[in-house]
C-alpha cells in the first residue's frame, strides 16, 4: 500500500475539485488530508469531515487546532475522532505563532496521547513574513517527545530548512517520524536530504508525502525512484533504491496507529 501522508484540499482559499484531487492521487492508495490554518477551527474541521466522508476509502483527515485558542481536552479530541471522523491533528506552530512546548500545547499533547491521535507538525511555510521562524525548528519538539513518548509525531516536509534537526529527532525518538515531501524540481535539495537521511541511518523513519497540490505524488515518486540518476554521471554518493522504495511503500497508517 502506498500512503501519501501530506495533501491538502484547499489552496489559498480555493477548493481542489475531487476530480482534480483523485487524478493527482491515482498512483496512491490512501491520502492523509491536512486541514489548513484558519481562525475558525470548528468550521474548517467540519468542512473537512464532510469532504472526506464521501471518500473514506481514499482519504484520512487530520483536523486543525491551535492549542492556545481551541478546546483540546480529551472530550474535545474524542469528538473530533468519533463524531467528525478525523484521525489525527495538524499543528501550524510557526503560522499560528506559538512555541511547540507552550504550556497549553503540552496539555493538548497529554490529551492527544490518551486519545491516541497522531500529531502532524506542519511548518512548510516558515518564510512567510507573518510566521515565527523560531517555532518551526524541529528540535523544539524534543521536550514534547520526551514528555509524551507514546505520542505519534510527524515532522512535516523534513522540517525544511532545519533538516539536520529533523534527522536527529527521528533518530532519537521511537515515535517521531519525518514526512519526505519534496519538490521534484529542487534537484540539489532533494539529493542532499535523501543522502543525509541515508547516512544518518534513518530512512526507516521517513514517510512518503507529496504536498499536493504543490506537487503530485506521481512526480515525487518518479523523482525518488530515479534518485541515483538525479545528478547524471557525477561521482557522488548514492542511496540503495530499495531503501527509497521502502519509504514510498511504508505502512504509514499502521505506524501512526490509524485504522488498526
Amino acid at each position: 500500500m502506498i500512503v501519501d501522508c501530506h495533501t491538502h484540499v484547499n489552496r489559498v482559499g480555493n477548493d481542489v475539485l475531487p476530480s482534480e484531487y483523485f487524478g493527482a492521487a491515482e498512483n496512491v492508495d490512501v491520502c492523509i488530508v491536512l486541514a489548513g490554518v484558519d481562525d475558525d477551527s470548528e468550521r474548517v474541521n467540519k468542512e473537512l469531515s464532510e469532504y472526506i466522508s464521501k471518500y473514506k476509502e481514499k482519504m484520512v483527515g487530520f483536523a486543525f487546532l491551535d492549542p492556545t485558542k481551541d478546546k483540546t481536552r480529551v472530550k474535545d479530541l474524542t469528538f473530533i475522532r468519533e463524531k467528525l471522523g478525523l484521525e489525527g491533528i495538524v499543528l501550524h506552530c510557526s503560522s499560528c505563532g506559538f512555541h511547540p512546548a507552550h504550556s497549553e500545547a503540552m496539555m493538548f499533547y497529554d490529551s492527544a496521547q490518551e486519545v491516541r491521535l497522531p500529531i502532524f507538525f506542519h511548518n512548510g511555510c516558515p518564510a512567510e513574513p507573518y510566521a515565527t521562524l523560531d517555532y518551526a525548528q524541529p528540535f523544539l519538539l524534543d521536550e514534547v517527545a520526551r514528555t509524551f513518548p507514546d505520542l505519534k509525531i510527524v515532522i512535516g516536509s523534513m522540517g525544511i530548512p532545519f533538516v539536520e534537526q529533523t534527522l536527529l529527532m527521528v533518530a532519537k525518538h521511537e515515535n517521531v517520524y519525518a514526512d519526505l515531501t519534496i519538490k521534484p524540481g529542487n534537484v540539489w535539495q532533494v539529493y542532499n536530504i535523501v543522502v543525509a537521511a541515508h547516512e544518518y541511518g534513518v530512512m526507516n523513519k521517513l514517510l512518503f508525502g507529496s504536498g499536493y497540490p504543490f506537487s503530485k505524488a506521481s512526480a515525487c515518486m518518479e523523482t525518488l525512484l530515479g534518485f541515483n540518476k538525479l545528478l547524471g554521471d557525477a561521482d557522488l554518493p548514492t542511496v540503495p533504491r530499495g531503501s527509497i522504495q521502502d519509504v514510498i511503500e511504508r505502512k504509514t497508517l499502521e505506524l501512526l496507529g490509524i485504522r488498526g
